[in-house]
């Protein structure tokens, strides 16, 4: 699958962490919901979003596809509606090596949605915040918005309904949620206890019989849902960026739309790759 959709945090820095200064909106911060379904089709079932954070720098087909396998397994699900799903990039405390400013991601993550999704909506919340976030606790941001401020989903009949908020993720997350020096064990309880987790198994892994091995992730298994990737796709952001810095060709890696901002930006370029040496190619 390449890189995690989502990064860890170590067990260290998530005790070091203190949650209690974290979760101020961010000077003209909007929670975006104009995607969210206004009402509950099948009131006998869960709304459910699907909150996927990442770098995404930049993003790529490979991680809208991930929503749309979700998508997939949902639509088929007999206790879940799914609503909507957000991507949330993390700040630019997160000091990944290829990070482009976090302005700058939320944006191609708003171009790759804005018109290629009827459901897809890009969170600016964690990428705002002037310290790294926690995955436990940007699914509390979440939670606070969906639940708490606009107070869950109408059902059929008026009365509302708590909407279940699950991470999605890539294989590789999950095996990293073994790793005693990336998770802290509470904050595993948390996500998968309290949310849950939607796992997209990359060709070739086991997902469960990894499941079978952690203590955590086997208590919670029932919250974690795990669908395979039929038609294998190992782009990565990481990739993209050595294309640019190599001038090869991203067409067709990215939506147009992102690949244009990448060039117009000049993001992820070097000494070696100027705007005008790979414009003229990346467009005819």
């Amino acid at each position: 699958m390449g890189e995690p959709i989502t990064d860890g945090i170590s067990r260290h820095d998530s005790e070091e962490l203190d949650i209690s200064a974290q979760g101020t909106p961010p000077p003209g911060y909007v929670f975006s919901t104009q995607k969210l379904a206004k009402t509950l089709q099948d009131g006998s079932k869960i709304p459910l979003v699907l909150i996927a954070c990442g770098s995404y720098s930049p993003v790529t087909y490979l991680h809208l596809r991930m929503f749309e396998m979700a998508a997939d397994y949902f639509n088929a699900h007999p206790k879940y509606e799914l609503i909507g799903g957000y991507f949330s990039p993390v700040s630019d405390y997160y000091q990944k090596e290829g990070l482009a400013p976090a302005h700058h991601r939320v944006k191609m993550c708003e171009l790759a949605t804005e018109t290629n999704s009827t459901w897809l909506m890009v969170d600016s919340w964690e990428a705002l915040q002037p310290s790294y976030q926690r995955t436990a606790v940007v699914l509390d941001h979440f939670d606070d918005e969906l639940n708490g401020n606009m107070g869950g989903m109408t059902l059929p009949d008026g009365t509302r309904r708590k909407i279940q908020i699950l991470l999605l993720a890539g294989g590789d997350l999950i095996e990293s949620m073994g790793r005693k020096d990336v998770w802290a064990s509470e904050d595993l309880h948390h996500i998968l206890g309290h949310y849950g987790c939607m796992v997209i198994e990359r060709t070739g892994t086991d997902v469960w019989e990894f499941l079978l091995s952690h203590d955590i992730l086997y208590e919670h298994k029932d919250n974690i849902h795990v669908v395979k990737q039929v038609i294998y796709n190992d782009i990565s952001s990481t990739k993209v960026r050595l294309f640019v810095k190599r001038k090869m060709s991203i067409k067709y890696l990215v939506p147009d739309s992102v690949m244009r901002y990448i060039f117009d930006n000049s993001l992820y370029a070097t000494k070696l790759t100027r705007k005008r040496d790979y414009v003229s190619y990346a467009f005819d």
